[in-house]
């Protein structure tokens, strides 16, 4: 029977056994990454299980945990195992759902089972090509944006290399102080979440663009393969030193993708209002949508 003794916490160690299991049985969400779990870990606590080939997620926010999976090869047993240990350890987001074929696989088995839909963390997804090119009367706005970033200020694209590390932590303190991280502790975490991913660039093979304006940093991305067919920004950030740097970083980004990907995941919004309506302003393709199970809606199996 599965235990919550059998959970280990997710380390920086355990990067080749993720990036060989998910080449195996690629993921859909951001926050089933290796990439998104170290890098939080200070925050959310995930914690991991490895049986009969599968792998079990747990995360522990502000002392409520939930589980996710298992993901891998479909077990109906491990699966109902899974979902009795979240009943007896969770509560209101006791068994979280990132992927549809989860999703399905629940409702195989418990039909009547209660889902809620978690907006707030839906994941934006959107064509590259689109994302790219911008093309035709509803991007016409954005693309002003860009033109006149192009027109007024003096900048170059460069990729992250390890010799940017040290001006993207004098970035990132920038960033931070701008947005006031110490009066949102969201925010706080999000910047210890990308310093991490920064000063650990090489080892978590990521990928990134700056924007360099005057000789120093306007804006960065920081993004991998989410799927053979995806890449998803973990990390876009900028100052508000010439207006329109957000709108040429993630064109920029978009272009980098252009003819690899087919897709970008842009990650959710967090519920923020500004925020979703700035990732909407790009029409989502479609989104990575999540899905929250109440331990009171478990059944016994």
């Amino acid at each position: 029977m599965l235990d919550i003794n059998d959970f280990k916490p997710v380390t920086l160690k355990d990067h080749d056994f993720f990036k060989s299991f998910y080449s195996k049985y690629p993921t859909c969400h951001s926050d089933n990454t290796f990439t998104n779990m170290v890098c939080w870990n200070d925050y959310a606590e995930y914690e991991y299980c490895k049986i009969n080939g599968a792998v079990i997620i747990s995360s522990t926010i502000e002392n409520e945990i939930s589980f996710r999976g298992p993901f891998g090869t479909y077990d109906s047993k491990l699966l109902k195992d899974t979902l009795s240990l979240a009943k007896k350890h969770g509560d209101r987001l006791a068994y979280q759902i990132f992927d549809e074929k989860m999703k399905n696989d629940i409702l195989e088995i418990s039909p009547d089972i209660r889902m809620s839909p978690d907006r707030d963390y839906y994941e934006y997804v959107y064509d590259t090509e689109t994302l790219s090119k911008l093309p035709g009367k509803k991007f016409l706005s954005i693309r002003k944006q860009i033109n006149h970033f192009k027109k007024n200020c003096n900048y170059t694209v460069e990729k992250i290399t390890e010799e940017s590390i040290d001006d993207i932590n004098e970035f990132l303190v920038k960033w931070c102080e701008w947005k006031q991280c110490k009066k949102n502790p969201i925010l706080n975490h999000e910047k210890d979440a990308t310093v991490y991913a920064v000063n650990h660039f090489a080892e978590l093979k990521l990928s990134g663009l700056m924007l360099v304006v005057d000789g120093n940093i306007s804006a960065i991305s920081v993004y991998e393969e989410l799927n053979p067919e995806t890449i998803v920004v973990h990390y876009e950030k900028g100052l508000p030193d010439c207006e329109g740097n957000y709108k040429v970083i993630t064109n920029e980004t978009a272009k980098t993708a252009l003819g690899k990907y087919k897709y970008i995941n842009r990650e959710s919004d967090l519920g923020v209002d500004g925020l979703r309506i700035a990732k909407m302003r790009y029409y989502p393709d479609h989104f990575a949508k999540v899905y929250n199970i109440n331990s009171e809606d478990i059944p016994d199996y």
